[in-house]
């Protein structure tokens, strides 16, 4: 996947995220906090949001809402990036 170019998947657009970014995304939605985050992928929290920020952005730029959890979570499902079960 190329970072900042999108793929048709049914009726709306899905961003292309990084490996990177889909691990981080994962690990988060998975996670309580960015702080477990940070410790269970060895990176500064700060390193975290800056992740979080350019996947919401790359979310809203295709038109679709990413500014809380719960949006990201839902976009995450959408996209096949995690399963009902793994939540």
């Amino acid at each position: 996947m190329r970072t900042g170019t999108t793929v048709r998947s049914r009726d709306y657009q899905r961003p292309t995220l990084s490996h990177r970014e889909i691990e981080v995304l994962r690990c988060w939605l998975l996670s309580d906090s960015k702080t477990e985050v940070s410790g269970k992928l060895h990176v500064a929290p700060g390193t975290i949001k800056s992740h979080l920020h350019r996947i919401r952005g790359k979310y809203e730029a295709v038109g679709r809402n990413a500014g809380t959890k719960a949006s990201l979570v839902a976009r995450a499902l959408q996209d096949g990036i995690l399963s009902l079960e793994e939540l």
